[in-house]
């Protein structure tokens, strides 16, 4: 039997109540952003959380329409331990995806649902201070490789979000950042996302992938998690629960916890209206990182 429309109003009332007036990020990766009708779905679930008095952030990455652009100029991307390997010419291939292609795109869709979208680089108001992460050493090979212009987050300056959001805006972020003497650098979306969310106080972090959240067994997606505390992470990495491109999402989720986020969850973009099923029912939808 399906639920009445008043059973699911009446279900999401005491959520909208305690999410009023709060901030949450949302961090969506170029993997399901390919997929156009999970990318709408996506940004209409976030208009109407702003029409309900809750604002929104989002960040974004980008990391297959990097490398697709790449190809076209001739250009093979390279990897060292999950990061890309970034020479003058990809940062600025980088730079031309995420803020001129990715985050006009999102902030052009804000709009055609009716809400303000406002597109930012971690540059803009230097958002987002970064310093040149050093050289990575990897299995069997002992010379360590510099990955070029690669940041790591130093500080947030989370005032030009505070004051769009705070006016009715939707800020979109692009991982880009900028050290003290003026330089770019690529930092990863994820860990934007978490930084971003400690630097505001936010209520939640929400990490929108195309797996439907942390599984007891990977290959069985009824096996999803539906939460657990951040202190059980390093427990679950070393018995190869959380593995691979998993473990970037839910390290910055569970720093995220950790540095003053009430709580920060995984889920499932491909399902439709992910945000609102995670946010607003009883059973969610997706995995929840907590405190405790």
């Amino acid at each position: 039997m399906s639920i009445k429309r008043e059973q699911v109003l009446i279900e999401a009332l005491p959520y909208i109540r305690e999410f009023y007036d709060s901030i949450m990020v949302f961090k969506i990766g170029g993997s399901i952003m390919s997929n156009r009708e999970v990318l709408e779905d996506f940004v209409e679930d976030v208009v109407l959380l702003r029409f309900i008095g809750i604002h929104p952030v989002i960040v974004h990455g980008g990391g297959p329409e990097i490398s697709e652009a790449m190809a076209r100029f001739g250009k093979k991307a390279e990897f060292v331990a999950g990061l890309r390997v970034t020479d003058r010419e990809t940062m600025a291939i980088a730079r031309m995806v995420l803020v001129g292609n990715i985050n006009a795109e999102l902030v052009t869709l804000i709009g055609k649902y009716g809400g303000k979208g406002i597109g930012l680089s971690g540059k803009d108001g230097q958002l987002i201070i970064a310093k040149k992460k050093g050289p990575v050493t990897i299995k069997g090979n002992d010379h360590p490789v510099d990955l070029g212009y690669v940041g790591e987050i130093e500080r947030i300056n989370p005032e030009i979000i505070m004051i769009t959001a705070g006016k009715g805006y939707i800020p979109v972020v692009s991982p880009i950042a900028v050290d003290k003497e003026g330089n770019s650098f690529n930092v990863n979306a994820d860990t934007a996302a978490g930084a971003i969310a400690i630097a505001l106080m936010a209520k939640k972090l929400v990490s929108i992938t195309d797996v439907e959240g942390v599984k007891l067994d990977s290959d069985d997606p009824t096996s999803v998690i539906s939460r657990f505390p951040a202190s059980d992470f390093y427990r679950m990495v070393e018995d190869g629960v959380i593995k691979g491109g998993m473990i970037p999402k839910v390290e910055a989720c569970v720093e995220a916890v950790v540095g003053g986020v009430e709580k920060a969850h995984i889920i499932d973009g491909r399902t439709p209206h992910a945000i609102l099923l995670e946010l607003f029912t009883d059973s969610g939808v997706g995995t929840m990182v907590s405190r405790g």
